[in-house]
């Protein structure tokens, strides 16, 4: 009876051994990032029949589980990466929002100065004074110009090295995580019942977070322990013990619009969350078409006020010049984005246009045939089609279509049916508008209408007209009204991503909190069972106490 009663009494000190054990392991990892918190799973040893009938045989521990809930977790990372994504995308936002508003960085107040100079000289024609003064503010405008161009550049620089970092800690976890399948998967192996190497899952479980929060990502659980990891629309990222790498390539035409690429395959249209797609959207929804937008005013501020110069006389005479543009716009590089994997060997060019009317930031150029070879040309500013249009209709020597719309193209490579390309001939306008270098003194601006004039002031009333004159987006709208949308649309933009941020962050933190009311430690909870594993311990330990002394006393009656 006294061995009966050891037995036992040995389990439950083993089984409570543990139990102390993992509550300290729960203790010491409170603040660990990522820990669940473990408890021991006790069952009844097996009854042994005596004769009398069945008498319990004692504890054991039947296994040590995490508290875990797979679809808690599920919306953690959901929420982190809708979260991630919002904020990437508005920190972004507002740079570019705090750049084009700003009285002091914005376009807005250097175009009312530049205008206000040329008013001053359509009032004075003579006065060398107000000519000084409007070359003065020509040149701060262009600069102005020059300096936000550079700005945006400098975003579209950090957006990259955003993209670059991410990828880098992406495929850090991704190979992570194939190291630790390896692991669960020799672990549960060697397990007699398949318990669970809970750190390990643990572990594993934070790196898909982690991944979360750069990119969307889901996984599936295989029967070996082992997860295979998808991001976006099923990219397959990790494969058992198989790590796949994400990279950055510069788009084909474009060296500085990095895309993603995994396993030989753009990607960038596939993922929908975290960080990395922010990113992307950031540059593909604000940065691109402000900075498209910049482009096309400049060149509508270089073309309207060049057609009006040129036809004007100065004061150099006699004889008066005439025949001078008073901006340089010089060769800016045209963006063009192909379909994925197939740029059919684009080339473009800028063509300063003929005017600024019918100019658009963007036009979608489509083939619509291939024998011969014809397209269709929509300007995106105002959905006016130009169809069919031929390859000679595209390409240098510039025709009427393409003077018009500022830019000519012709292909290399092979087409097909269906391909699109979206074209932006400003788009880097601003980079390069500058005061012509042919005009060195301030007589040379031609205010005159006809020669020999010096006090007609009707070419620069023109001048001055084009202020407020809508000359732009189909004649409906002036300058200042195409840089007001630019303004508000990344206004806008900013706003609504500010409103989703708060949002999303209050959902993950609810999120985070209902996992941690799951997961997490509770030290008052831990401290309550190290008191009760401890009794429980002492307990048993007594009913060892007891069994020894019955069994001193079996032997003692013998002596």
């Amino acid at each position: 009876m006294s061995m009966g009663i050891l037995g036992t009494a040995l389990s439950g000190l083993t089984a409570f051994q543990r139990s102390l054990e993992t509550t300290s392991n729960n203790i010491a990892n409170a603040n660990t990032d990522g820990y669940s918190r473990q408890r021991v799973e006790l069952a009844t040893r097996p009854e042994q029949f005596n004769g009398a009938g069945y008498m319990g045989n004692g504890v054991e521990v039947a296994n040590i589980t995490r508290s875990y809930d797979q679809f808690i977790t599920n919306q953690v990372r959901t929420s982190a990466a809708t979260f991630n994504d919002v904020n990437s995308f508005y920190k972004l936002s507002a740079q570019i929002d705090n750049i084009t508003a700003d009285n002091a960085t914005g376009l807005a107040p250097a175009l009312k100065s530049f205008f206000n100079a040329v008013d001053d000289v359509s009032n004075d024609p003579t006065s060398i004074a107000a000519r000084q003064v409007m070359l003065t503010q020509a040149e701060s405008l262009t600069q102005q110009f020059n300096t936000m161009n550079e700005r945006f550049g400098n975003l579209r620089s950090q957006v990259n090295t955003n993209l670059a970092s991410a990828v880098d800690e992406v495929n850090g976890y991704a190979k992570a995580i194939a190291e630790l399948n390896v692991k669960i998967v020799a672990d549960i192996g060697r397990s007699t019942g398949k318990q669970l190497p809970n750190e390990l899952l643990d572990q594993r479980d934070q790196l898909l977070t982690k991944i979360a929060e750069k990119v969307d990502v889901s996984y599936v659980a295989q029967s070996d322990g082992s997860i295979n990891v998808f991001i976006g629309k099923g990219q397959s990222l990790v494969l058992g013990n198989y790590a796949a790498e994400l990279s950055l390539q510069g788009d084909a035409l474009n060296a500085d619009q990095k895309q993603l690429v995994l396993n030989g395959q753009d990607i960038s249209n596939q993922i929908s969350g975290g960080s990395i797609y922010g990113n992307l959207r950031f540059r593909d929804q604000v940065l691109d078409p402000a900075q498209q937008q910049l482009g096309l005013l400049a060149t509508g501020i270089a073309t309207e006020f060049n057609n009006i110069h040129r036809n004007g006389y100065d004061l150099s005479g006699p004889p008066a010049a005439t025949g001078v543009d008073f901006f340089e716009l010089g060769a800016p590089s045209v963006q063009v984005k192909g379909p994925p994997g197939n740029n059919a060997g684009a080339v473009a060019s800028f063509v300063a246009p003929t005017s600024a009317a019918n100019l658009g930031a963007s036009y979608k150029l489509e083939v619509i045939s291939t024998a011969p070879d014809l397209f269709t040309l929509t300007n995106l500013s105002d959905n006016t089609a130009y169809t069919p249009l031929s390859a000679a209709d595209l390409s240098d020597p510039a025709p009427a279509v393409a003077a018009a719309n500022g830019f000519n193209i012709s292909f290399s490579g092979t087409l097909a049916i269906g391909n699109s390309f979206t074209i932006s001939p400003s788009f880097n306008a601003a980079a390069n508008i500058k005061l012509n270098s042919a005009i060195t003194n301030p007589k040379q601006i031609a205010a005159a209408s006809a020669a020999d004039l010096p006090g007609d002031n009707s070419n620069a009333l023109k001048l001055a007209e084009l202020e407020t004159k809508t000359s732009m987006l189909g004649s409906k709208a002036s300058f200042t009204q195409v840089y007001g949308q630019l303004v508000a649309d990344v206004g806008s933009q900013t706003h609504a991503a500010s409103v989703s941020r708060d949002a999303q962050d209050t959902l993950l933190k609810q999120a985070t909190s209902a996992k941690e009311n799951i997961s997490g430690v509770n030290l008052d909870e831990e401290a309550a069972n190290l008191i009760k594993f401890q009794n429980s311990y002492q307990a048993a330990a007594k009913a060892v106490s007891v069994a020894n002394a019955m069994f001193d006393t079996l032997i003692g009656a013998f002596r």
